[in-house]
């Protein structure tokens, strides 16, 4: 029986999964990507793809916004058999040595919202990354020369966050940056025994005031995190 939102048979999924937010990502991943792009689910207009990186299978679904909607998809891809879930995606800067378009491989995600509290009952719990994912796309990001910052993340709930100055609270933790979904696909990933990680673009920074990046450069920057996304995960064994 498949599964009640991502609508798909588990021979529909390869092993290895990239997780972007955004179902149009999703679909410029395949399209752009992967060779022999099929379309394997579409349920409540959340795509996803499977198809072939470098000869070895591959599947893309978006996630949603926020980690309700990402624990759901984490939990039926696992179900349809996935082994190694990567979620990529842009973020917001707080650490001041960060600029616009570098990459964040995160090792862990603060988990500032509703949903892995009540997964772990209250519980004081650190969503980590799998080392094994952190490690390649490390090595994937030195091999190809991007500026690239090994850290930790929070995930919010808040897009639109009214705390005052929440780079400071969270870059004087060694925060690197805020997200919403690596906690709960952290979470999930390690209650099932599958491997997690995560791969960020910085959209913005956050000090005093936002800057965002332009749509040329966001998009070149994305391009190339998707790349070592991919070698990351072809690298596993």
């Amino acid at each position: 029986m498949c599964p009640v939102h991502v609508r798909a048979e588990p021979r529909d999924f390869a092993e290895s999964v990239l997780l972007p937010g955004d179902p149009l990502r999703a679909r410029y991943i395949a399209e752009t990507f992967f060779e022999d792009a099929k379309l394997v689910t579409q349920e409540r207009g959340m795509l996803g793809y499977t198809g072939t990186y470098r000869g070895k299978p591959v599947s893309v679904q978006a996630t949603g916004m926020g980690c309700p909607s990402a624990s759901i998809v984490t939990e039926e891809l696992i179900q349809l058999g996935a082994k190694n879930l990567v979620r990529v995606g842009t973020c917001g800067g707080y650490s001041r040595e960060l600029r616009l378009g570098d990459l964040i491989v995160a090792t862990s995600a603060a988990p500032q919202d509703g949903t892995v509290s009540s997964i772990t009952r209250g519980v004081p719990y650190a969503p980590a990354a799998h080392f094994d994912i952190v490690h390649a796309a490390h090595h994937a990001a030195e091999s190809a020369g991007r500026r690239t910052f090994v850290g930790q993340v929070v995930s919010s709930d808040l897009f639109y966050d009214p705390t005052e100055d929440p780079a400071t609270l969270w870059g004087d933790l060694g925060v690197l940056a805020v997200e919403m979904e690596a906690a709960v696909i952290f979470t999930i990933a390690a209650m099932h025994g599958v491997r997690a990680g995560c791969l960020l673009t910085v959209s913005d920074t956050i000090g005093a005031e936002i800057v965002r990046i332009s749509d040329e450069e966001l998009r070149s920057a994305v391009d190339n995190m998707m790349t070592l996304a991919l070698d990351t995960l072809n690298a596993l064994n």
